[in-house]
């Protein structure tokens, strides 16, 4: 099956997309459109996020659950929506924390594309889902297909920091050889969390990391 997705990654997942589960997901996918029913993100943002980070880039993994389901926010990019679309509770959160941690002043600009560019891989276990309804999407075979790329990336790539914010994140620690890499573990940045998520210092604690792996800090400012 040919898949538009950047290069790096088209070959290391092209096994993945040769699988029943994955053709099987692309015909739901298909028919879900054909009936008239609205998917976010728009198909040519669903893999935004390996567009933008290719495999030899990835430094960082902030892993989200699924795609926002309202009308213009989901851009393919974990917690991310796209600018003049105002930041989601969680997000506001993240850049709260961000502010606290670096003693930096975020512009509220909700695009997280520039983190995407300088290797945060910004990836959701679920890469679509239909209009209005949270999680819709989350039993057609993304899940397989999302394990199997953090999988890969933990077998073949070293000193990666994942950051695992909420329940969900944290049940695919399993999948991480933390032998080779990084895992920072914290509540969600809901505010359903009742602020538990602050005060977790990953962004600081994350460049500490990279700099001692010998790798460029991200610029979380934006």
């Amino acid at each position: 099956m040919t898949v538009r997705i950047e290069e790096s990654w088209r070959r290391a997942l092209q096994s993945e997309f040769d699988k029943p589960y994955f053709e099987r997901l692309v015909a739901f996918l298909h028919a879900e459109k054909a009936s008239g029913r609205t998917i976010y993100p728009p198909g040519s943002q669903i893999f935004r996020a390996f567009d933008l980070t290719p495999v030899d880039k990835v430094k960082v993994v902030i892993l989200g659950q699924d795609p926002y389901h309202g009308p213009g926010q989901a851009m393919g990019l974990s917690f991310s929506v796209p600018d003049g679309v105002p930041a989601p509770p969680s997000l506001k959160n993240i850049f709260k924390e961000i502010e606290d941690d670096l003693a930096i002043r975020m512009s509220g600009r909700p695009n997280l594309e520039n983190w995407a560019r300088q290797g945060v891989l910004l990836l959701n276990a679920v890469l679509t889902v239909q209009s209005g309804l949270a999680a819709s999407h989350s039993n057609i075979g993304w899940q397989e297909f999302t394990d199997a790329v953090i999988k890969f990336i933990s077998e073949t790539r070293e000193g990666i920091v994942f950051l695992l914010w909420g329940n969900f994140a944290r049940s695919k620690r399993s999948l991480i050889d933390e032998s080779r890499h990084y895992v920072l573990e914290a509540a969600h940045p809901s505010p359903l969390a009742r602020g538990a998520f602050f005060g977790c210092r990953h962004f600081s604690r994350t460049n500490e990391i990279l700099l001692n792996e010998h790798k460029t800090p991200i610029n979380w400012q934006l």
